[in-house]
């Protein structure tokens, strides 16, 4: 680590192992006037040869395949946090050294890192944690997460802030059908609003699966799967998740206003659409269907929009109402309404395990199994 002149020294900055009042030390960085902060070192890129530029640019694709949109703009965001603190306290970022990854994270717990308004959660900061970890490996410099000047901080953040997780309210069947009567059938965007909540309830569909689905097979670039629709039986939907393809089936409901499948169906025909992205942007007071592909966070819009219009959770505020419900309440309400074996509930949702699954679980009987009787008292 590289400290400028006017940077003040700590036992964390000057070589001694051991980190006392790190919250201390990082309050007193933050409060210091350094002036301007020197460049950040370059990273040096070996010229190719001509006849390679090209592999080059393909492999630079393959890159960017290897993780989503979301994560790549979150590690961009996060990259950028960590940069502006280092500018700020004079650091140089190069090499990673895990005292001052450690400084970082307690200045982001402590809510005094670059633009930090509150501390940040712990779900934030060990995605902060993985950001810098694959922004480094990036660059050829990897950082040692295991590291103790890391490692420590990290689990008093975890014993000091942690929280149970706030799960989204689910979605259940009676609050699906009552959002599906506050969209206008009569426009374009009802009907395709129609076609997303129906299809990502019933298949279990993440935000991101469900605008990432084209009409048919290799139909764009950045497409995330395709849909089959069979005459008599549903639709099979076949997505490139977080674990690799998979096939998600969804059958047909038992009246026409609420299948998934003619909702899909009647979006399709009316606007003329047969190739390329399945959910579009409708612009044209909802009349006129675009070529692009709708953002994920449309989806958690129209969830929320729609929840609160149709009254769900109507025995809360209207501030409250609004933080209960988002893209993931579809999944978790498939979760908890579908009245099968588990194990196809964790097949549908395309998780790994059954624990998972039941985390989605909103209204499952948690006391079916009691222990106390079987116990014998």
């Amino acid at each position: 680590m590289s400290l400028t002149d006017d940077a003040p020294r700590s036992s964390a900055a000057s070589g001694d192992d051991d980190m006392p009042d790190i919250i201390d030390v990082v309050m007193e960085m933050d409060d210091a006037d350094h002036g301007s902060p020197p460049p950040l070192p370059a990273i040096a890129n070996p010229s190719l040869p001509a006849h390679l530029e090209a592999l080059a640019g393909r492999a630079r694709d393959y890159i960017e395949a290897a993780s989503s949109a979301n994560t790549r703009r979150a590690y961009a965001a996060d990259w950028k946090h960590f940069s502006s603190w280092c500018r700020r306290q004079g650091i140089e970022m190069f090499p990673p050294d895990p005292q001052v990854v450690g400084l970082y994270i307690a200045a982001c717990a402590s809510g005094t890192a670059t633009g930090d308004k509150k501390p940040n959660t712990v779900s934030t900061i060990e995605r902060r944690l993985s950001s810098l970890s694959w922004n480094c490996a990036q660059r050829g410099q990897p950082l040692d997460r295991k590291d103790r000047h890391i490692a420590t901080v990290m689990a008093g953040v975890r014993n000091t802030h942690a929280s149970p997780p706030r799960q989204k309210e689910a979605i259940l069947p009676e609050d699906l059908i009552a959002m599906l009567e506050t969209l206008d059938r009569g426009t374009l965007r009802g009907l395709r609003d129609r076609a997303m909540l129906l299809l990502g309830f019933a298949g279990g569909l993440r935000r991101s699966e469900i605008v990432g689905l084209d009409v048919g097979r290799d139909q764009t670039e950045i497409g995330r799967g395709w849909v089959e629709i069979f005459a008599d039986k549903g639709l099979l939907v076949t997505l490139r998740g977080k674990t690799g393809w998979r096939e998600v089936e969804i059958g047909r409901g038992s009246s026409d206003a609420t299948c998934p499948v003619v909702a899909l169906q009647t979006w399709l025909r009316l606007a003329r659409i047969a190739h390329g992205p399945l959910f579009r942007r409708v612009a044209g007071q909802g009349r006129a269907v675009g070529v692009d592909r709708l953002n994920d966070q449309e989806v958690a819009r129209l969830v929320k929009r729609a929840a609160l219009a149709a009254g769900v959770r109507g025995d809360l505020s209207e501030g409250e109402r609004a933080k209960k419900f988002a893209g993931h309440s579809l999944r978790a309400g498939l979760a908890s309404s579908a009245e099968v074996d588990e194990r196809y509930v964790q097949k549908q949702l395309g998780h790994a395990s059954a624990e998972m699954t039941r985390r989605y679980q909103r209204r499952r009987d948690r006391f079916r199994i009691n222990l106390t009787k079987a116990s014998g008292l």
